[in-house]
């Protein structure tokens, strides 16, 4: 898979679902992320994959971790391709009168993710 998305433009997609019963209303959000991939080597696949971090990742790598490495620019909301897309979650609940627990826009200045900043500076 990670030969395969080497030196290529690859996109994640993201969907979050914000349900009430009560109300009898459901909302569902899409975030998308593209991320193009350094071109690797097989020595560089060698050395990723010997971390063991790709498996049980969806794609085979984690932006997160070591596999950021294999990334050479994303293009989009960081925390979607780590898989909870927080500004977007936050958006949903004010939409619906809710308040967000987390203050939203100083973690997205603070980036407090490994690699965030890297990404989305």
């Amino acid at each position: 898979m990670l030969k395969r998305m080497a030196g290529r433009m690859h996109t994640i997609f993201t969907a979050v679902a914000l349900v009430s019963q009560a109300r009898e209303w459901c909302d569902v959000w899409v975030a998308t992320v593209q991320v193009f991939m350094k071109a690797l080597n097989d020595a560089d696949l060698v050395a990723y994959l010997q971390t063991e971090e790709s498996l049980g990742k969806a794609g085979a790598y984690s932006i997160q971790g070591a596999g950021g490495e294999l990334v050479d620019r994303i293009e989009g909301d960081y925390t979607a391709a780590v898989g909870l897309p927080l500004r977007m979650v936050a958006d949903m609940l004010r939409l619906r009168g809710m308040s967000c627990p987390a203050d939203v826009d100083r973690l997205y200045a603070r980036k407090p993710y490994p690699n965030w900043a890297r990404f989305n500076p």
